[in-house]
């Protein structure tokens, strides 16, 4: 069992007989954002991903991760959250036992990966503007399905053309997308899946 199939059997639990209305929960974390009372004003800068940043359901540094990563900012708290995938960040805000006093989102934008797939670690973009690839044949660091984060929709609709999937924007992210389980892709998908990491057309 990989840890990524571990971190998201514990989603799947925690929705058992308390199921959240994706759309309802990010309409309350946008309001948090930003959207009055004492969080109102701009949003705080990204933290720089170092090599203390450790992925908040992974227990791993994100540095060992192929693809885009995120970061939580928390009203009482310095530090940043850090995860592995952009369907962890989405799960954060999804899940009921996780503080929800949460003042910034970032994500890192993937039109500006290199050929391995990795964004520059200063490519944060705020998660409310960007547009999300998903459904596609790309893999996260965890070696599941992952969201693609762009700041460009052009961008995300080239990505598309040639990986498949669908774009949405942060308040239209499925939560079953973001809480289904998901196992690792299967043998006779990896070397389309490769491709995608390596910059290759499959």
């Amino acid at each position: 069992m990989t840890t990524d199939t571990i971190a998201f059997s514990r989603y799947a639990t925690a929705r058992r007989g308390r199921r959240l209305l994706g759309g309802l929960a990010l309409s309350l974390l946008l309001g948090a954002c930003g959207g009055g009372g004492i969080d109102a004003g701009p949003p705080p800068a990204p933290h720089t991903m170092n090599e203390q940043a450790v992925g908040h359901y992974c227990g791993m540094n994100l540095y060992e991760h192929v693809g885009p990563k995120g970061q939580i900012l928390l009203r009482d708290q310095d530090a940043a959250v850090w995860f592995s995938t952009i369907r962890e960040v989405f799960a954060y805000t999804l899940l009921p036992e996780e503080p929800k006093t949460i003042v910034a989102i970032y994500v890192q934008d993937m039109g500006q990966a290199d050929k391995q797939g990795n964004p520059p670690t200063d490519a944060w973009i705020d998660a409310r503007n960007a547009h999300f690839l998903i459904e596609s044949r790309a893999v996260g660091g965890m070696g599941a399905p992952d969201a693609l984060p762009f700041a460009q929709a052009e961008d995300a609709q080239a990505y598309q053309q040639q990986y498949g999937g669908r774009i949405v924007g942060f308040q239209d992210m499925p939560e079953d997308y973001v809480l289904r389980y998901l196992e690792p892709a299967p043998a006779a998908d990896a070397g389309a899946l490769t491709s995608f990491m390596t910059g290759e057309r499959s």
